[in-house]
C-alpha cells in the first residue's frame, strides 16, 4: 500500500527499516530540531528506531528524485490503549503538503486510538492536529536551570545512605520501587527488564549517576535519581535530571528534595555541567512547584495530542 498526492511527495508505510534508512531519518530529525529547538523524536521512539525487534510501522515520505522529505513513527506496541505518533518533516521541504500527506497516512494505517506528540508545542503541529480532530490531551514541560548558581541546601533523611546502582544486582528491586513510584504514569511505571537492560547499555550510562537512596537499617531502596549527560557534537553538554522518584512509603520526609541536590551536585561537581533539564507532566503541580522552588523555570512544551 502507498499513499500519493500530485502535489506533495511519496509516502509509504513499511514494517521494517534497514540500516540505511534508519540513518536517513536520524540525519533528517538533526536539522528538523535545529530548526524548531526540539528534537522531533523523543529517547523512546530512537531506541525503537534501532529495534528491529519494535513493532512499530514507519512512513516515508520522498521526494521524486528518492530524498526522505519526512517521516512518522507509529508505536503499535498496545493498539488497544494508543498508537503512539512522532512525525516530522525535513525543514527544506515544508508547506508542500509532506506532512500532511504523513498524518493521513498515519490515520490510515492506525489500527487503535491515536496519541501524538508535537514536541516544541510547534504551531504547525498544532494547526495540523485541530485540522485532523485530535484533542490536546497532555503537556510536558521541559525545564531547565543553571548549574552555576547556588544549589538546594537539602540533607538527607535520618537513616538514609546514597549509594550508586549496581547493574545486575540492583535491577529487580529497581524495577519494583520504579513501577510503585510511578504507578500511575503512563509510561515510566510500566518499564520491564529489556527496558532497564536496553539503557544500561546505552553509551551515556553512568552508574555512578544513577544515585539510590537506601534505608541503612534494611538495605530496602527508597528512592533513586538517575542522571544522564547530552552529548551531542556542536551542542553544548547539558544534564538531565532523567528519572526521579521515591517509594510512596516514604513521602513526606524530604528524601526527593535531597536526592534532587545530590543529584544535581553530582552533575556539576563530577561532570562539569553548567546547566541542567528535566521533563515534568503539567498536570503533576506539586512537582512543578517543588522544581520551581529549586531554582527551575519553564523552557518549552511537549504537547500529546489524541485521537480516538
Amino acid at each position: 500500500m502507498s499513499i500519493a498526492d500530485p502535489t506533495t511527495d511519496r509516502v509509504a508505510p513499511l514494517d521494517r527499516l534497514d540500516p540505511a534508512e534508519v540513518t536517513e531519518i536520524l540525519a533528517l530529525a538533526r536539522p528538523a530540531g535545529d530548526a524548531d529547538g526540539a528534537d522531533p523524536f523523543d529517547e523512546h521512539t530512537l531506541l525503537r528506531l534501532r529495534d528491529h525487534r519494535a513493532a512499530a510501522v514507519h512512513l516515508t515520505a520522498r521526494a521524486a528524485d528518492g530524498t526522505l522529505t519526512g517521516y512518522a513513527h507509529l508505536d503499535t506496541t498496545d493498539p488497544a490503549t494508543g498508537i503512539g505518533v512522532e512525525l516530522v518533516v525535513h525543514p527544506a521541504h515544508r508547506r508542500r503538503g509532506t506532512g500532511r500527506a504523513l498524518a493521513r497516512g498515519v490515520l490510515a494505517a492506525a489500527t487503535g486510538p491515536l496519541r501524538a506528540w508535537a514536541h516544541g508545542d510547534h504551531p504547525a503541529a498544532a494547526a495540523l492536529a485541530v485540522d485532523l480532530g485530535f484533542q490536546r490531551a497532555r503537556v510536558l514541560w521541559q525545564l531547565r536551570r543553571p548549574l552555576a548558581a547556588d544549589l538546594p541546601e537539602a540533607p538527607r533523611p535520618a537513616g538514609v545512605a546514597l549509594r550508586p546502582f549496581r547493574p545486575g544486582e540492583d535491577d529487580a528491586a529497581w524495577l519494583a520501587l520504579n513501577a510503585r513510584a510511578f504507578a500511575d504514569h503512563p509510561e515510566q511505571g510500566r518499564w520491564s527488564e529489556a527496558d532497564l537492560r536496553v539503557r544500561l547499555a546505552e553509551p551515556w550510562f553512568d552508574p555512578a549517576g544513577f544515585l539510590l537512596a537506601v534505608e541503612e537499617s534494611t538495605g530496602r531502596l527508597l528512592g533513586f535519581h538517575w542522571t544522564k549527560v547530552h552529548e551531542r557534537p556542536g551542542s553544548a553538554r547539558i544534564g538531565e535530571v532523567y528519572v526521579l522518584g521515591v517509594d510512596p512509603s516514604a513521602h513526606g520526609g524530604g528524601l526527593g528534595k535531597a536526592l534532587t541536590a545530590a543529584g544535581l551536585r553530582h552533575l556539576r561537581d563530577e561532570r562539569g555541567l553548567d546547566r541542567v533539564m528535566l521533563y515534568v507532566d503539567e498536570s503533576n503541580a506539586a512537582a512543578v512547584a517543588l522544581y520551581e522552588r529549586l531554582g527551575f523555570a519553564r523552557w518549552c512544551g511537549h504537547v500529546n495530542y489524541a485521537l480516538g
